[in-house]
């Protein structure tokens, strides 16, 4: 039993990490290269990576135009991302200005002989074979120094910190629910059915007795 219960928490401690993975902000410090858009089909389990497929499904997959930005980070990794607003949906980054960032993006392309380097800021994942290949959504770009530059995650640490205080938090009311609530009534149960089981061998030892 023990095994089952751990097993059932390292899921959801997993389950919990990747959400947050994908869902949290991240930087990266890219240089610029092209921008482009290019027609999309939705239609899948995949859509659940992509914006605005609503309507979508395997039969009658749905067409979309969607905007991408092509970038070197300084290892020379390659790095596409999507440029899709979020709305009023999840994440709640309330993105409106998908045209605007496509052209900050093309304002900001430079070359391998003379690079300019900006903080990409993004959700999501990249994935080039996972449902016909997933993309990060580009969320704003912000010139940097050079491609050393130093960037201290400071909304990922408040939201990090603020969220295990209101796990503490739960996990101890709950903790102090079970021990002023819980546990005395399982007392309770087992002495009922330990005074029971004594019931029940007392008369089946005064039968055996009289035999």
């Amino acid at each position: 039993m023990a095994y089952i219960r751990w097993t059932i928490r390292i899921l959801l401690l997993l389950m919990l990490g990747g959400f947050l993975h994908y869902t949290l902000p991240q930087r990266d410090i890219v240089r610029i290269v092209n921008t482009y858009e290019e027609r999309q089909d939705f239609g899948g389990f995949g859509d659940l990576f992509w914006k605005n497929t609503r309507g979508a499904t395997a039969e009658a997959p749905a067409t979309r135009d969607v905007l991408f930005i092509q970038s070197v980070k300084a290892n020379g990794e390659v790095m596409v991302y999507r440029n899709q607003d979020t709305g009023l949906g999840w994440p709640p980054y309330l993105k409106f200005d998908t045209a605007n960032l496509q052209t900050e993006a093309s304002d900001a392309v430079s070359t391998s002989a003379d690079p300019r380097w900006f903080a990409l800021r993004h959700y999501g994942w990249r994935n080039t074979w996972l449902f016909g290949g997933i993309f990060p959504n580009a969320l704003s770009i912000k010139p940097v120094s050079g491609p050393d530059a130093q960037l201290i995650p400071w909304f990922n640490i408040v939201f990090l910190a603020m969220l295990a205080v209101i796990l503490i938090t739960i996990w101890r009311l709950w903790r102090n629910f079970r021990l002023r609530r819980i546990e005395p009534v399982l007392e309770d149960i087992d002495e009922a059915g330990d005074a029971a089981r004594d019931k029940v061998s007392g008369v089946f030892g005064r039968l055996f007795r009289r035999k």
